[in-house]
């Protein structure tokens, strides 16, 4: 029984892999939501391992992203230091939910779909913008330098950019940490659009400043799972290898498969979880 189990999870990850690259967004963001919908495990050991996932993920492309110039350290750095508090913050709070409160699993798991629900929605209604317009930026920006520059293939040029709004973006990252840590989801939904769409950063930049920002973010979160109890190797390593298999092939298929669709189907995928775990939850409460 022990090994269908391990089957079973390397496909369900091998899945969420493959078609988590080409929707752009990260794996933890569908993998804790389903795997707690349809999975018989304790939801601290999903949250845990749908950290390990995202860290995973984040950790293979920051590099890269560094190189490039794609990922701006100085725009992370600020931004950082309030989501990696608020993240800490939310591990503890998630697993003394679970552990302490009675029925906290089943709230937390209501929590988990309401949140999907939401992501769902904002999905929806959010436009990413390629290269916003800055006209000026806000004084701390300036003060802090959060601005660069890199070369873009497409328009064969160096292009420049600013960012602004520096008090409202580090806010929404302070609320984007808690969730991520007390939900062991990748914040990925939330930082790409704050950064693109609040503080003016270009899409590109968002993306790659996100993942770097998700390193530390999730790694801080991880260790208080790990301290806890709330890695389970049996779950996490066929986990790791399933998405990291099929985020492989996903990179190859987001080359020629038309996004959109997958963006779509993906929506659909976590609407559908939200609303089974809002049910499990009201079903773990009695409710229903």
């Amino acid at each position: 029984m022990t090994y269908t189990w391990i089957l079973i999870l390397t496909g369900f990850s091998f899945f969420i892999g493959l078609v988590a690259p080409v929707a752009g967004i990260g794996g933890g963001v569908l993998f804790v939501p389903l795997a707690a919908a349809f999975f018989p495990f304790n939801i601290d050991f999903i949250r845990g391992t749908g950290l390990i996932l995202a860290l995973t993920s984040s950790l293979t492309s920051t590099p890269y992203l560094v190189q490039k110039g794609l990922a701006n350290l100085k725009i992370m750095i600020p931004l950082v230091v309030v989501s990696n508090i608020t993240a800490i913050i939310g591990s503890v709070a998630g697993l003394r939910i679970t552990n302490v409160i009675q029925s906290g699993e089943s709230w937390i798991i209501i929590f988990l779909g309401l949140i999907l629900v939401m992501i769902f929605l904002f999905m929806i209604l959010s436009k990413r913008v390629e290269f916003p317009e800055v006209d000026k930026a806000d004084l701390l920006s300036q003060s802090l330098g959060l601005e660069g520059s890199w070369y873009e293939p497409s328009r064969n040029e160096v292009i420049n950019y600013k960012t602004t709004n520096f008090i409202y973006g580090l806010i929404l990252f302070a609320g984007v940490g808690l969730i991520a840590g007390m939900f062991g989801l990748g914040a990925g939904w939330a930082s790409v659009p704050v950064l693109n769409l609040v503080m003016g950063a270009p899409i590109k930049i968002a993306v790659a400043t996100s993942m770097a920002i998700i390193t530390v973010n999730t790694s801080s979160a991880s260790w208080i799972y790990i301290s806890r109890g709330a890695i389970l190797p049996i779950i996490c390593v066929p986990s790791v290898t399933g998405m990291s298999l099929g985020a492989w092939l996903g990179a190859k298929i987001a080359a020629v498969a038309r996004p959109i669709f997958i963006k779509y189907l993906v929506m659909g995928i976590m609407l559908f979880a939200g609303v089974i775990d809002i049910i499990k939850g009201l079903k773990g409460l009695g409710i229903i």
